[in-house]
């Protein structure tokens, strides 16, 4: 009996590493996004990649979001649209805390957040703030499109952090996906800061696992859209001194899965942050 059992639970584990083995095929087939190198500055990334404002990006997640907007698709990221909702949990506990704090006024920055992805994914959840503006701020085309496209009485559209202070009273301020991607993201975290916005989130922001930064190279398959941009692998020490300055961490949380890069282990996390008194 136990010699039987032996079999059965070899068996078993085979067929489970058979089966990460044709997943791992299988996503080699489809291709997957890829980060190399390790650059000593901006520039020298920048020069072999296409970046961040290739018109296609624009245009395939333009199509998606009007898929989510319509009710075809229940949410998008990165230009990709979702059958299937994917609920951003920590997140959304984050949203209806500020919102809670602030009796019932949830007024979101979104700084990096393209056309309105995440207010699209989180409005359901939303809808049971009573005062809820959320605003986006990003590249001149993207705002353009979302101010023509996607723009409500919710929803508005802003290329600066300082164009939105005009017309905005933010207590929230979510960088999600975003940091990683600025040329110097020190010191954008050092400029806004001093603003003293009363929240802030950041989300799907990813971390080297050796502690200091990493400069990459990230490059998105085809079947997504074929572009090529500079990616920071950030040091969390780093981040977290220049917030904790000024900011009571509330919480911190994976943020999606750990994964490898050439030489090296990085991870993506999520921090909630709120001022300190």
């Amino acid at each position: 009996m136990a010699s039987s059992t032996a079999k059965q639970s070899q068996k078993r584990n085979v067929g489970h590493a058979l089966s990460r083995f044709l997943r791992f095929i299988l996503r080699q087939e489809r291709g997957s996004i890829r980060f190399t190198g390790d650059y000593k500055c901006w520039e020298d990334a920048e020069k072999i990649s296409t970046g961040y404002s290739a018109p296609e990006i624009l245009e395939k997640t333009r199509a998606a979001v009007l898929k989510v907007k319509a009710g075809d698709a229940e949410f998008e990221r990165d230009s990709v649209a979702f059958n299937s909702m994917q609920h951003e949990f920590p997140l959304l506990a984050g949203l209806l805390r500020v919102a809670a704090a602030a009796k019932g006024r949830l007024s979101v920055v979104d700084f990096g957040g393209s056309l309105g992805s995440t207010y699209f994914q989180s409005r359901k959840f939303l809808s049971i703030v009573e005062d809820l503006r959320w605003s986006v701020v990003d590249q001149p085309a993207q705002v353009a499109c979302g101010q023509k496209d996607f723009a409500n009485e919710q929803l508005h559209f802003y290329r600066t952090i300082a164009d939105c202070l005009s017309e905005q009273q933010p207590n929230l301020l979510l960088l999600s996906n975003v940091i990683q991607y600025l040329p110097k993201p020190y010191q954008f975290l050092e400029d806004v800061i001093t603003l003293k916005i009363p929240y802030i989130i950041i989300e799907r922001t990813a971390f080297s696992c050796t502690g200091r930064d990493r400069l990459t190279v990230q490059h998105v398959p085809a079947s997504i859209y074929n572009v090529s941009y500079p990616a920071w692998f950030l040091s969390e020490p780093s981040l977290r001194a220049i917030l904790e300055n000024r900011y009571e961490l509330v919480c911190e949380y994976p943020a999606g899965e750990a994964f490898h890069i050439e030489d090296g282990k990085a991870i993506f996390k999520g921090f909630q942050y709120q001022l300190k008194s």
